[in-house]
């Protein structure tokens, strides 16, 4: 029995080759700054408010919250996933005639049963329950960084909504001064009507477009609500405020660390794992199941009128207890092969998952670097148009130019504050972009011991 359990123990887990390259293709950070820390990459923006929430996020999400249940549910799991291969002991009564109806028999007793687990059963259920319990740590790891990702780009959204409107209003007065201007003109008739329809048209036009930062305005602070678990927006997040802006920072990690942080590479492990487990246990119904039975059982002639049996009424018996596979065997060894191709799936999966972590980050390492690039260039083009504006204020005041040319000037340097405030907003939306690629965020305060996730590419299975 000892050298078949050894012959049909569980095989060992595959090994892992992760496909990723020996650095990243883009350049992380061309200003020298200190690395920044994947648990904390939000404080770049120097925001306490962001802070704050992100804080609040992260102890009253409802997403998180229910991760974290599911998470202990197989936590408990995990730590009795062993427990069938204990032995089990079950108490039974019966009432029991006599097949020529003289006599009537109660009959009480003890059942205990031990399956020994061998041929692999034993740890097949350990590598499914480990597997299950890794996938739901990534699933809790997964919520957490997407919960960080979306208060941040929800607050880059609300504030920058907010200078929008601020800059549109500065706008909608300015062509209304033109209109008022231009109405002046006409007066005088130095502007035909026509010139009165237009800067009326554009007057109207800069007040619709005060319509869209609004809208945008109170979906990022419904959006913020429900991301904190609240029933409404706080009222101190519609007073403006200044967007955040990106500081300095650095990434000191190659591709291989994603391997540890990503949770959906995790995840992807974590399915491995689990299909082994379940390879394991199918390769286990191959062979015979194996346990040790013992039973006790007392027996009273309940319609006799002897008040002590003649025969003994207690039978003992204890012995091995054999499953053997027949004539379903072919049924299992087709249910070992096609777990077997799963298997393979799940490795591929994994692959795959670790080439689209290198891809999404190397994308949003590429978007990251156009977008600081378009923002230096809005900042000089808007640096220029106010240069233009003051040099037309003071010859206007020198009475050298007219008050539609101030008006005009004005107007140019409103709009690329604009451009300026939108490549501002993409280039800190680019920043989050890359972090939640390389699934930054706070690891939960207190994991449990058996949560890591198991060494599935290195590890050996023993039967």
């Amino acid at each position: 029995m000892l050298l078949c359990g050894l012959a049909g123990c569980a095989a060992p887990l595959p090994k892992l080759a992760p496909p990723v390259p020996a650095q990243w293709q883009h350049a992380t950070a061309s200003q020298p700054a200190p690395a920044t820390d994947l648990r904390g990459w939000w404080h770049v923006f120097d925001d306490a408010g962001l802070d704050a929430l992100v804080d609040r996020a992260l102890a009253d999400n409802l997403d998180v919250a229910q991760a974290v249940e599911r998470m202990r549910a197989t936590r408990v799991l995990r730590k009795h996933s062993g427990a069938r291969y204990l032995p089990s002991l079950i108490a039974r009564t019966n009432d029991a005639i006599d097949p020529d109806a003289s006599a009537s028999y109660f009959v009480a007793g003890f059942d205990a049963t031990w399956e020994l687990g061998l041929f692999g059963r034993a740890e097949g259920t350990r590598r499914l329950s480990q597997g299950e319990l890794d996938a739901s740590v990534a699933d809790l790891q997964a919520a957490r960084v997407s919960l960080v990702a979306e208060v941040v780009r929800e607050w880059i959204g609300l504030r920058t909504a907010q200078q929008q409107e601020q800059l549109l209003l500065q706008v909608s007065q300015a062509r209304q001064h033109e209109w008022e201007l231009v109405q002046a003109r006409e007066r005088l008739q130095l502007a035909a009507p026509s010139a009165v329809d237009q800067a009326q048209a554009a007057f109207a036009q800069a007040q619709a477009a005060l319509a869209a930062p609004r809208q945008a305005i109170d979906a990022s602070a419904q959006r913020l609500a429900v991301l904190l678990g609240r029933n409404q927006p706080d009222p101190v997040w519609l007073l403006p405020g200044p967007p955040p802006e990106v500081g300095s920072w650095r990434i000191d990690g190659t591709p291989a660390d994603l391997l540890r942080t990503r949770p959906e590479i995790a995840r992807a492990q974590a399915d491995v794992l689990r299909a082994a487990g379940e390879l394991a246990l199918a390769h286990a119904d191959m062979y015979p199941s194996i346990g040790l039975g013992a039973s006790m059982v007392w027996a009273a002639d309940i319609n006799n009128d002897h008040r002590f049996s003649t025969t003994p009424n207690g039978i003992a018996s204890v012995g091995p207890a054999i499953n053997i596979p027949l004539f379903d065997w072919g049924m299992r060894v087709a249910a070992k092969h096609a777990r077997d191709h799963e298997l393979k799936a799940s490795v591929l999966a994994y692959r795959q998952a670790v080439l689209q972590g290198v891809a999404e980050v190397e994308t949003a390492l590429g978007s990251l670097q156009q977008q600081q690039q378009r923002e230096q260039h809005s900042k000089l083009a808007w640096q220029a148009l106010q240069r233009v504006d003051q040099t037309v204020q003071k010859r206007v005041g020198l009475r050298l130019g007219s008050p539609l040319d101030r008006v005009e000037s004005q107007l140019a340097a409103d709009q690329a504050a604009l451009e300026l405030a939108d490549a501002r907003a993409s280039h800190s939306l680019a920043y989050v972009a890359l972090f939640k690629a390389l699934g930054g965020a706070p690891r939960p305060s207190a994991p449990a011991p058996d949560a890591s996730p198991a060494p599935v590419a290195a590890g050996q299975a023993n039967p």
